[in-house]
């Protein structure tokens, strides 16, 4: 009965807690330079984006990370960058709840 009780307590905790997307390092967002920063670059400096899309034509990149937890305030970090037709960087969004990530 008290594995039962153990059990029960651990999926409840567990069932509070999610993670979407894959965790990615902010320190290159200031490199970021419009009309110069390739995908080449932006691979460089955050891997790999974890989703890929088309906004207004354009694709976009974005990397993001979002822990949500019914115990303690979101965690959330994304980026989004979207490309001009040669590859570099026509515009970009970061948006970011972690206090660190203000300071940037």
């Amino acid at each position: 009965m008290l594995m039962v009780a153990v059990m029960g307590g651990v999926l409840v905790l567990a069932a509070g807690c999610a993670t979407v997307g894959r965790d990615f390092s902010t320190s290159g967002v200031a490199a970021i330079r419009i009309g110069e920063t390739t995908k080449t670059d932006a691979r460089a400096l955050f891997g790999n984006p974890w989703r890929t899309g088309v906004e207004d034509g354009r694709e976009t990149w974005t990397y993001g990370h979002y822990r949500y937890s019914l115990f303690s305030p979101a965690q959330t970090r994304d980026l989004v960058l979207r490309f001009d037709k040669e590859g570099r960087v026509a515009s970009y969004t970061f948006n970011s709840t972690h206090p660190e990530d203000a300071r940037r």
